[in-house]
């Protein structure tokens, strides 16, 4: 199970205690959970660690964090020297961005981030509107860089890397995969605009309840909605899989 974390395995900010257990029960039959998500490194690294998760992947794939016994192996897209050069080029972008569209600010975590930069429009901000997210989205796209938008943060980035193409690689890597068996046996739990790729190419995708004001932008929309938000939506998908699986 490939699941995005902002929002659909957290609530207003907090991993719900139904969400942790639901990934736990997950693990215990046998299914292996991958965070997919824009967040930081340094977050990534945490749940890498104290999550019962198989592998994390990170920054919109940037990178795949997978667990080997007691360690962490780390998989990387891009070398340092290349990161650091494109920090300086993203830097400037984001400054020109914020310029632009009032009420954006840097995100916290950009200290913890390895490869992208994010710009928050909803978690320590007041919410900025919709239509000035994607007049920012519109601007990054038109400096020449990689952009997305989350529930709460714009993920600014250089590089050939996405949640689908690591998601796919991650699985071909494991399991061998093909794409037919991907859409067979895999499935993607999110919440968001940003989650398009992956509700397209998993057809069993998942939307917790909070994507529903998403819909009328997504051509491929989940073809499942829960009833409850976030990670309480999540814990709730589980309980009905769990239950639907044969023993």
């Amino acid at each position: 199970m490939l699941t995005d974390v902002d929002d659909t395995l957290t609530w207003e900010g907090r991993l719900p205690a139904e969400a942790l257990q639901a990934m736990y029960r997950l693990a215990q039959a046998g299914i292996e959970v991958i965070p997919i998500t824009g967040a930081c490194a340094g977050w990534c690294d945490q749940m890498a660690r104290t999550w019962p998760v198989a592998a994390v992947i990170g920054e919109n794939g940037a990178f795949v964090i997978e667990r080997d016994g007691r360690h962490l192996r780390y998989h990387d897209t891009q070398d340092e020297a290349t990161r650091a050069r494109h920090r300086v080029q993203l830097a400037d972008v984001a400054a020109r961005v914020m310029a632009q569209v009032p009420g954006l600010a840097p995100a916290r975590d950009n200290g913890y981030r390895r490869y992208d930069l994010a710009l928050d429009h909803a978690q320590e901000v007041d919410p900025v509107p919709a239509a000035d997210v994607r007049r920012a989205l519109d601007a990054a796209h038109a400096a020449g860089v990689q952009a997305t938008a989350s529930s709460i943060h714009i993920n600014l980035w250089l590089g050939d890397f996405s949640k689908r193409l690591a998601a796919q690689r991650w699985l071909h890597r494991r399991f061998g995969w093909s794409d037919t068996d991907r859409a067979a046996h895999a499935v993607f739990v999110g919440d968001s605009l940003n989650d398009a790729q992956m509700f397209e190419a998993y057809p069993r995708s998942v939307g917790v309840a909070n994507v529903r004001p998403h819909l009328p932008h997504l051509v491929h929309p989940p073809a499942h909605i829960t009833t409850a938000p976030g990670g309480f939506g999540f814990a709730e998908w589980v309980d009905g899989c769990l239950r639907d699986t044969p023993r």
